[in-house]
C-alpha cells in the first residue's frame, strides 16, 4: 500500500503534512476543512486553516493560503492565488492567474476576471459581467 500523504516544507523551514482530496488529486494540508463534495484538482494546494465549501471547484495550480474562506458553488480558475484570511463568496468566480490579496473580500456571486490583482483587505463586488461596482 502506498502512502496516501506526502510531507512537504515550506519556506520557513516547517514540514507541512498534504493528503489528497477524495474529489480531484490537489492537496489539502493537515488542519484544512475541505467539503466532501468539493472537487480540488491535481496541483491544487489548500493550506491548513482553509475552508472550502460544497460544490467549490479549485482548479490546477491554485493556491489557498492559511484561513482563507471559500464559499458553496464558487469557482477558483487554473493558477489562481487567494490569499490568507481572504474570503470568496458562494458562486463567485476567479479567473486564470488572478491574485486576490491577503484579508480582501469578495461577495456571493462576483466575477472576477483573468490577471487581474485586488488589493489586500478590498471587498469587490461586481455585475453579472464582471464590472467592478463602486462601493
Amino acid at each position: 500500500m502506498g502512502k496516501n500523504y506526502v510531507d512537504i516544507e515550506n519556506d520557513r523551514g516547517d514540514t507541512l503534512r498534504y493528503r489528497k482530496h477524495a474529489n480531484g488529486r490537489g492537496l489539502v494540508a493537515h488542519g484544512a476543512k475541505v467539503h466532501p463534495k468539493a472537487h480540488i484538482e491535481a496541483g491544487a494546494y489548500i493550506e491548513p486553516g482553509a475552508r472550502i465549501g460544497a460544490g467549490a471547484t479549485i482548479a490546477r495550480g491554485a493556491w489557498i493560503e492559511p484561513d482563507a474562506v471559500i464559499g458553496d458553488g464558487a469557482h477558483i480558475e487554473a493558477h489562481a492565488h487567494i490569499g490568507e484570511g481572504a474570503a470568496v463568496g458562494d458562486g463567485a468566480h476567479i479567473g486564470v492567474r488572478t491574485e486576490i490579496g491577503a484579508g480582501a473580500r469578495i461577495v456571493r456571486g462576483a466575477r472576477i476576471g483573468d490577471d487581474e490583482t485586488v488589493a489586500a483587505g478590498l471587498t469587490v463586488a461586481t455585475n453579472r459581467k464582471g464590472l467592478w461596482l463602486a462601493a
